[in-house]
């Protein structure tokens, strides 16, 4: 065969509509991540109330819906301060490089069976490797801020995403053996519309191991170290104000949001359900996991970091191995 005047296809060539999908998307996501944060902090301190009988949550406006948007107001209108003897360029860098990977992260999330901006072949690797850039930005905020609450807190996020980042790893990829795949709508599409046929089903363990990382990663109570109010006033953003503030406050709510959507995709069905498929089964799905990690963070204590570090070496990683070896051994077999 004369190969002489063939040349590889161009992986990289976009058309017009995926360009215009593609900023569409983008700017939907904004729209998403700036209203659900907006919702999540309302429901939040509704589960708080409920949970610990809290009559703040309740007092302003109508069921308290006036506090959520009175504290985005006074974060908006806040002084941006720069600490003295802090690195300024890395100081306000920290929350930017925090913010914006969340919305790569969100590209390849199949929402619904035609609602997606992204589809890609490798999709859970995308949003693996872009989740990494979070605890870059806790590291450059707690070092860059010269404040020792802000350096224990960056050196504990360090040590808790290193650790952690194993076992969910594992856990996704025992999910991405079974359907050989690492494309999230191959994934989800495999799944049935009940949840026997979901991979919860059969890879109970590997949910288990992957939620209680997500709330690791997030740093979501009660492992919730790296800002622990009660010993390090507010850790790794404790010099941060206004807009700076709230650039982690949305990052962290975003995660959240994506770490539940990662869970719904690859252990509950995604958009798939007993009735027609589509998205309301999906955020469904994602909502009822956020309202789970609320819960857990007004009902648990915040553990000590010696006990947060010996659950992920001594229990989560050698699960997640002994996991992942049973799932190869069972597709060989």
């Amino acid at each position: 065969m004369n190969i002489s005047n063939w040349t590889a296809p161009d992986p990289f060539v976009t058309t017009p509509d995926m360009l215009i999908r593609l900023v569409v998307g983008l700017l939907a996501l904004a729209a998403f991540v700036g209203a659900n944060a907006t919702i999540l902090v309302y429901v939040e301190r509704k589960v708080a109330g409920f949970i610990q009988r809290r009559p703040g949550p309740f007092e302003v406006g109508p069921q308290g819906i006036l506090q959520t948007i009175a504290d985005a107001a006074k974060l908006i209108g806040k002084q941006l301060v720069t600490p003295r003897g802090s690195d300024g360029f890395l100081f306000w860098l920290a929350p930017i490089v925090g913010f914006l990977p969340v919305f790569v992260m969100f590209l390849p999330i199949p929402w619904g069976e035609s609602t997606y901006v992204v589809q890609s072949d490798v999709g859970v690797l995308l949003i693996l490797a872009f989740a990494g850039f979070g605890v870059l930005s806790l590291c450059l905020a707690g070092w860059a801020s010269a404040s020792k609450w802000g350096l224990i807190g960056a050196a504990r996020a360090v040590a808790q995403s290193v650790g952690y980042e194993i076992p969910l790893l594992l856990a996704v990829l025992a999910v991405c053996f079974s359907h050989g795949s690492m494309d999230l709508m191959a994934i989800v599409k495999e799944q049935g519309g009940w949840p026997w046929q979901w991979n919860v089903a059969t890879q109970p363990l590997a949910f288990f191991i992957y939620f209680v990382c997500a709330l690791a990663e997030t740093n979501r109570a009660p492992f919730d170290l790296p800002e622990a109010e009660s010993e390090l006033t507010a850790g790794f953003h404790t010099e941060y104000s206004g807009m700076g503030f709230g650039l982690f406050f949305l990052a962290e709510y975003a995660n959240m949001i994506v770490v539940c959507s990662m869970a719904t995709a690859l252990f509950l069905g995604g958009f798939q359900g007993p009735a027609a498929p589509g998205p309301w089964w999906f955020l469904l799905k994602v909502y009822g996991l956020l309202l789970v990690m609320m819960w857990m963070r007004w009902t648990y204590p915040r553990v000590r970091f010696d006990q947060l570090l010996n659950l992920n070496w001594k229990w989560l990683l050698p699960l997640a191995t002994l996991n992942l070896l049973a799932t190869a051994v069972a597709l060989k077999l």
